[in-house]
């Protein structure tokens, strides 16, 4: 096709290019990241889909921060033994990435999330997943494409599908065994009103 665009775009894609498009990447690592989403957006036939394997698929996370932002809501992943923030697959049929989080953010805390509707894009990453097997299904080493909105969250944190832990940490008195990702997203974090 001579149009830019080799494969039909999904529902939601143009609009989900347009906020990318907007997006300011806080270092190199984001920037490439950033450069691999639009570009997965672009080619891949079903960029939403768990399915896709090569390079990878999009999913959606929530970076959750109370109201004064001194505090982030962090999930014990089962799989993966991490401390990460909350997030996952798209589920078929779901194409909004901001709602996606939400979800993904109320199943594996139980926390009630106060600006859904405004939820800023506050990062993106691109990381690797290593092979694994799931019951009968043998899914093959493959990257996430990782949206990350800022979820303003509300409540005691309860482990949910998925995790064997959440809680809330201070901001200040974080882990430095954390993400570089999660770092880079948690540094852009300010104070209430400053987004």
């Amino acid at each position: 096709m001579g149009s830019g665009r080799p494969r039909p775009m999904t529902p939601n894609a143009d609009a989900l290019l347009t906020l990318l498009a907007a997006h300011e990447a806080a270092d190199a690592s984001e920037a490439d990241s950033l450069r691999r989403i639009v570009a997965l957006i672009r080619e891949q036939k079903a960029p939403f889909a768990r399915t896709s394997f090569t390079p990878g698929h999009l999913t959606a996370s929530a970076v959750l921060v109370d109201a004064e932002r001194a505090r982030t809501c962090l999930i014990h992943h089962t799989q993966l033994r991490l401390w990460l923030q909350p997030g996952g697959h798209f589920e078929p049929g779901e194409t909004v990435p901001r709602l996606a989080a939400a979800r993904e953010a109320r199943e594996e805390t139980g926390l009630r999330l106060l600006n859904l509707e405004e939820a800023p894009l506050l990062d993106v990453d691109v990381h690797t997943i290593p092979a694994r097997q799931k019951g009968e299904r043998h899914e093959p080493e493959h990257d996430h494409f990782d949206l990350r909105f800022l979820f303003v969250a509300e409540g005691d944190p309860q482990a949910g599908e998925g995790t064997c832990a959440a809680r809330w940490v201070a901001l200040e008195a974080l882990d430095s065994d954390l993400d570089a990702g999660l770092v880079r997203a948690l540094g852009k974090v300010g104070s209430p009103g400053s987004e």
